[in-house]
C-alpha cells in the first residue's frame, strides 16, 4: 500500500472496547498519553481518535479513510459514507441502544402528536428535526449539552429525546417513554474514494473479517475431550457445532479426541452431559477469533 489508511477510532464509552477487539483481531493500539494519534503495530495502517459524533463528517470529507461509529451519528449528521459492516459490542452491552421520547411521569402527553407546538431537548438534534418534520409535528428541538434527562425537571424542555439501554436512568428522572424513535449500533464506515482503492478497499474488509471474527468469539468456547469408542456416537449427536465435530483417534487407543465449538451459554448444561455419556478430560478454552 503506497500510503497507509487513516483509520478513526471511536474516543469516549467505546475506546476501550474498540482497542481490546483489534488486540483480539490481532492489532495492538497504544494510546500515549494524551495524544490523539495513537501507535498501532501495522505499518499499513495510522490511527487517529475522535468522538463518534464526528466520526462520520470526518469519514465522509476523506480525513479519514475508514472509522467506527453509531448509526446513530451517521444519521444525525445526514453522512454520504459506505458503511462496510455491524459490529455489535456484545461484551459492552446485550441490549441494543434506542434513541427514546421520554416525557415527565404525570405528563399528559401520550403520543408523539400530543407534542404539537412543545419544547423537546436532546443532543441528536439535526435528526429529530427531521423525524418530527417527516411526521408533519410542529416542535421547537433544543440542543442539549448534558444531562439531557434534567431537562424536563428543570422545566426547560417538554420532552427529551435520549439514548438508552435500560431505561433506569431515564425512570430515576422520573421520565416515561412515549415512543422508540432508533436503535443503533457500531458501524465500520469508509469514505466513498478510499473505497474504490483497490488496496486500500482489501484493508477495509481485512478489518470488518476480523473484528466480526472477534466479536463472534466473544460468545463461543473451544472444548476438547476425549471419548470411548462405545459413546462416540452418543456424544457427537448431542455436541452443537459449526459444522461437524472434529474426531481424530487417540494412538494405540480405542477412545478418541473430539473437538468442537460451541456457545459460551450452552456449557454450563453441556459439560455435565458429557460425562454422563462418557466423556472425560474435558477441556474448555476461550477464543480469539471465530472465521
Amino acid at each position: 500500500m503506497t500510503t497507509p489508511l487513516k483509520l478513526g477510532i471511536p474516543k469516549g464509552s467505546l475506546q476501550n472496547a474498540t482497542i481490546e477487539l483489534f488486540r483480539r483481531s490481532g492489532w495492538k493500539i497504544n494510546v500515549n498519553g494524551r495524544s490523539y494519534f495513537p501507535d498501532i503495530n501495522d505499518s499499513t495502517l495510522t490511527c487517529a481518535l475522535c468522538r463518534a459524533q464526528e466520526m462520520s463528517i470526518n469519514v465522509e470529507s476523506g480525513i479519514m479513510d475508514a472509522g467506527l461509529t453509531g448509526l446513530d451519528w451517521i444519521a444525525e449528521n445526514n453522512s454520504d459514507i459506505h458503511v462496510v459492516t455491524d459490529l455489535v459490542y456484545s461484551k459492552v452491552s446485550t441490549r441494543p441502544a434506542r434513541w427514546v421520547v421520554a416525557v415527565a411521569h404525570d405528563s399528559p402527553v401520550k403520543t408523539l402528536e400530543d407534542l404539537e407546538g412543545k419544547t423537546i431537548s436532546t443532543e441528536m438534534l439535526n435528526y429529530t428535526r427531521r423525524y418530527f418534520a417527516d411526521k408533519g409535528i410542529n416542535v421547537k428541538v433544543k440542543f442539549s449539552w448534558g444531562a439531557t434527562e434534567a431537562k424536563v425537571v428543570s422545566g426547560l424542555a417538554d420532552a427529551i429525546v435520549e439514548i438508552t439501554e435500560t431505561e433506569s436512568t431515564i425512570k430515576a428522572h422520573g421520565l416515561r417513554v412515549i415512543h422508540e424513535m432508533m436503535q443503533t449500533n457500531t458501524q465500520l464506515i469508509a469514505n466513498h474514494d478510499a473505497w474504490k482503492i483497490p488496496e486500500k478497499r482489501e484493508k477495509i474488509e481485512q478489518i470488518a473479517l476480523l473484528l466480526k471474527g472477534a466479536l463472534l468469539a466473544e460468545n463461543m468456547v473451544g472444548l476438547k475431550m476425549n471419548v470411548p469408542n462405545g459413546s462416540l456416537e452418543k456424544i457427537v449427536s448431542i455436541l452443537p457445532s459449526l459444522h461437524a465435530p472434529t474426531v481424530a483417534s487417540l494412538y494405540q487407543s480405542d477412545w478418541f479426541s473430539v473437538e468442537t465449538v460451541v456457545s459460551a451459554d450452552t456449557v454450563r448444561n453441556l459439560i455435565p452431559e458429557l460425562m454422563k455419556h462418557g466423556a472425560e478430560g474435558i477441556v474448555e478454552y476461550p477464543l480469539n477469533k471465530v472465521i
